[in-house]
């Protein structure tokens, strides 16, 4: 039996990272064993054993001698291109817009990547397994500066050293074998797109920008031309720390008067993705005159009326957003132009902590061959993805073409204004009504304000809730004044009469750790209401501090939550934790008093 057993483990690949095993159902005692064996077979030759690898992948180089030709003839004119750039052509193969399947036994031959049970590519970032808000760069150049919102969040940077930093890439990427471009756009509407070129040495990265740009046709290929952004990612190898700003070894950095981005010492995908996203929040609203979201969006299939979903991790924006009845224009990005709304994105990076089946059946039926699972726990044997996990991160996602949604809306666009304006919330204090309409000013405000909560229980240390504000809806990405996109935001909405309304999925009937989360089938009906428009003709009364009108009644929704106040049993802890959370939200909106309209700042809460 131990014969056996040895038998077959040591014809098992073994993965170069041990946390990437499933932490439950014992398998630690099973990897030492693995271990163990495979360490004596290095040792010890085993005559007469079968390789676990086919001879087609253990002649490489034969295998990839084909892929080269195929993939360095699609570059045709672009060759010069890269010779100016700095690379080494003479030395280094370029894959252009390589099939997934050769991304896949690339990043499987080349970086310890695996193939799941459900024909998902799992891969894994290293050290940076989240976003490096910290690091992020954009250089302070005479196209630029006088529109970006300095601070925090944009950090300046000279050109002196983005130079040296895009120098080190480039360094880095001409000692790779293999270096991979895509070449696709971002935007669904061809008047407001643009051409995005992306140049890495993971395969990985290659095929995420594959999944998340929109994959342009053969002809929009061969006539793809000049890109209009390019990103160089480098980030197996660090940044100098020692070179002036460098606050570490990983750096981000945009450069809008070059339009390029260098990825230093972070192997995370989704630095590319938000790169992307930070440029279009930056030319949309500057070269375009559109503005850029970070919102979900859909369709009626009936009534062909949109509605955008704003909203914070944790609010329910992914899941309220998919809806049968409705086809899904985009999950995250999304511009409404003078003529409608286009996704910006050509596929989904979504979460995958204790994602299943019965929760989340679109995601989970869209991992499939094609898809990337990133820094996703497995079971070495079946190779099934264990998503309650978090051995890794808490942030486990998984990336996929948006047309591996059945009711995706291809293209990504419409060409009607919205009709409903959506601004999610979970309110962990239980005091905001699960269902609010706001008046315009009132919009701008709470689209300035961004909030939601932090729960106990989601990191350590977090005893109480924690108020969480990020102007709209997207701090991390600002590039522009917050007041210039709630500018814009209101005079859409001025001028198509868009109904906005704020939704609290958080708690009701006390705060967290008294009171119950609002329950999801009435969140939905809701957001069913205002879609069918029921509630647009409900009756309303006023909400107290915060100045808000809920509706008296709405069918399929018990009154006493319609009303928080109603829903407390204790009326006086109540009325401490409104004037508690008003006391925040007027503390945090301080930042933009003074650049903003007098009735906007007096549509906030009134202590």
């Amino acid at each position: 039996m131990r014969a056996a057993i040895k038998a077959v483990l040591t014809r098992l690949p073994l993965p170069r990272t041990p946390p990437l095993l499933s932490s439950s159902s014992k398998l630690s005692n099973v990897w030492n064993s693995h271990l163990r064996l495979r360490v004596l077979n290095n040792a010890m030759p085993q005559f007469g054993a079968t390789p676990y690898v086919t001879p087609h992948i253990l002649h490489k180089h034969y295998a990839q001698a084909h892929d080269y030709n195929d993939t360095s003839n699609l570059i045709g004119h672009d060759i010069a291109y890269f010779s100016q750039a700095g690379f080494e052509m003479d030395k280094i193969h370029l894959k252009r817009n390589a099939a997934p399947a050769q991304l896949y036994e690339d990043a499987i031959r080349n970086e310890g990547a695996i193939i799941s049970s459900s024909g998902a590519l799992i891969n894994f970032s290293g050290k940076k397994t989240g976003r490096s808000p910290k690091d992020k760069r954009i250089v302070f150049e005479e196209t630029s500066k006088d529109n970006i919102w300095w601070g925090s969040v944009n950090i300046k940077m000279d050109e002196h050293t983005f130079e040296i930093n895009r120098e080190r890439a480039i360094d880095y990427l001409n000692t790779r074998e293999l270096v991979y471009v895509f070449d696709g756009f971002a935007g669904w509407d061809p008047k407001y797109r643009i051409k995005v070129r992306v140049i890495c040495a993971r395969a990985y990265h290659a095929l995420f920008m594959h999944n998340m740009l929109i994959r342009p046709t053969e002809e929009e290929l061969a006539n793809f031309g000049e890109p209009d952004f390019i990103i160089y990612n480098a980030g197996q190898f660090p940044a100098n720390r020692f070179t002036k700003g460098m606050s570490s070894t990983t750096s981000v950095e945009i450069n809008f008067k070059r339009m390029e981005m260098v990825i230093l010492g972070t192997e995370y995908a989704g630095e590319m993705k938000k790169g992307v996203f930070s440029v279009m929040h930056y030319l949309q609203p500057v070269k375009f005159g559109q503005l850029s979201l970070h919102s979900s969006a859909n369709v009626g299939m009936d009534k062909e009326d949109v509605t955008l979903f704003f909203g914070l991790s944790g609010t329910g924006k992914t899941t309220l957003s998919a809806d049968p009845r409705r086809q899904l224009i985009g999950d995250d990005e999304h511009v409404w132009s003078d003529t409608g709304v286009f996704n910006i994105e050509g596929g989904c990076y979504a979460k995958c902590i204790n994602l299943s089946a019965e929760k989340e059946p679109e995601i989970h039926a869209a991992i499939r061959f094609g898809s990337i699972l990133e820094n996703v726990v497995y079971d070495p044997y079946s190779r099934m993805p264990d998503y309650d996990d978090v051995a890794i991160t808490e942030n486990t996602r998984c990336a996929y073409p948006i047309d591996f949604i059945p009711n995706a809306r291809i293209p990504c666009s419409v060409d009607k204004q919205p009709s409903n304006i959506i601004m999610l919330t979970c309110d962990a204090y239980g005091v905001l009504p699960p269902v609010s309409k706001l008046t315009p000013e009132q919009a701008s405000y709470h689209f300035l304000a961004g909030y939601t909560s932090k729960t106990p229980g989601t990191e350590d240390g977090v005893l109480e809730p924690i108020p969480t504000f990020s102007t709209c809806y997207s701090a991390p990405f600002i590039v522009l004044h917050p007041g210039r996109y709630a500018q814009m935001l209101a005079e859409r909405m001025a001028k198509h009469d868009v109904d906005c309304w704020l939704i609290n999925t958080g708690w009701t009937g006390g705060k967290f750790g008294t009171g119950r989360r609002c329950p999801l089938k009435f969140t939905r009906a809701i957001v069913d209401a205002v879609h069918s428009g029921a509630l647009k003709k409900a009756e309303y009364e006023e909400f107290g501090v915060f100045g808000l009108q809920i509706p008296t009644a709405l069918e399929g929704v018990p009154r006493e939550l319609l009303n928080p106040r109603l829903a407390w049993g204790d009326k006086e802890a109540f009325e401490r934790e409104v004037r508690k959370l008003a006391g925040m939200f007027v503390k945090a909106f301080a930042v933009y008093e003074k650049d903003v309209d007098p009735k906007v700042r007096a549509a906030g809460p009134r202590l």
